[in-house]
């Protein structure tokens, strides 16, 4: 996309931004709580794009201030204050561009969905399920920190603790286009509290998550999804934890199984962005 047709495009949502806020405040529309719900969600929504944008036109505005000076400024001083100024607003500028482009591509339409989660031990016997109310655990938390609803739908508990099987439900806002990422195959490296000479043993749990269907849950659902890929590893010895879909490793272990999952989160969303740019530009 040009920069003109960027700019045109991003002028057209300024002004929808615009009107759909006007029109929330009107009478008729706030007794309208379909239309209102639906006028908001736009508006959150276009508002994203909007808060990015007025923050890249000052940068670009503060770019042309600074180019003046050079051209214009006598005093070798100000040239150089402005010259340091330009070296870092005009990455500053090209990485907002970044965003707004993201933001701009067109979204999956489940994204913003609810989801049943499933979670359920594999391979590994005792510590497969208390790897799977880790799991468990860790999303809690995540969803808890997104201000989401996680409710439990069913579970099968494990023997020795955790569960051989456990459904969630998880509500909240872009629910589906966080979580569709953590569909897999998921392996812990760690020695089992049972284990009595210190080997390490290698477990794993599936996860399935799906967009939950509209009016009721629909169980035929879970259980559908492919569990054959493995997609992250846990790797308590090294504290290490690695996706290996974009070969992203983070070195925190005890900071991801308290919920802080937002780098994968983030950068399998940047992946993802990346590959639907190459898609639409073939």
């Amino acid at each position: 996309m040009s920069d003109y047709l960027l700019a045109v495009k991003l002028e057209a949502i300024r002004e929808r931004y615009d009107n759909v806020n006007h029109e929330l405040m009107q009478p008729e529309v706030m007794g309208d709580m379909k239309r209102f719900k639906s006028l908001n969600k736009e508006f959150k929504e276009l508002g994203r794009i909007v808060t990015e944008y007025r923050a890249y036109q000052q940068v670009l505005s503060n770019i042309e201030g600074a180019r003046q000076v050079i051209s214009t400024e006598k005093d070798e001083d100000f040239r150089e204050m402005a010259k340091a100024e330009l070296d870092e607003l005009v990455p500053e500028a090209e990485r907002l561009e970044g965003v707004i482009k993201d933001l701009l591509i067109p979204k999956d339409p489940n994204d913003s969905k609810d989801v049943i989660m499933e979670i359920r031990a594999g391979a590994g016997g005792d510590e497969a399920s208390l790897f799977a109310g880790d799991l468990q655990r860790m999303y809690l938390r995540f969803a808890e920190k997104q201000g989401w609803k996680m409710e439990l739908v069913d579970a099968m508990e494990g023997t020795a603790g955790g569960y051989k099987e456990i459904v969630l439900a998880v509500k909240g806002e872009d629910v589906y286009g966080k979580l569709k990422f953590e569909s897999g195959v998921h392996r812990v490296q760690r020695v089992p509290a049972t284990e009595t000479q210190g080997r390490i043993h290698t477990s794993v749990a599936s996860i399935v998550v799906m967009p939950e269907a509209e009016g009721a849950i629909r169980k035929g659902m879970i259980g559908s999804g492919d569990r054959s890929d493995k997609i992250r590893t846990y790797n308590y010895p090294q504290g290490r934890v690695t996706d290996h879909r974009i070969g992203y490793t983070v070195h925190n272990l005890p900071s991801v199984m308290d919920g802080n999952i937002d780098d994968f989160v983030e950068q399998l969303r940047l992946a993802e962005s990346a590959e639907r740019l190459k898609v639409g530009a073939e």
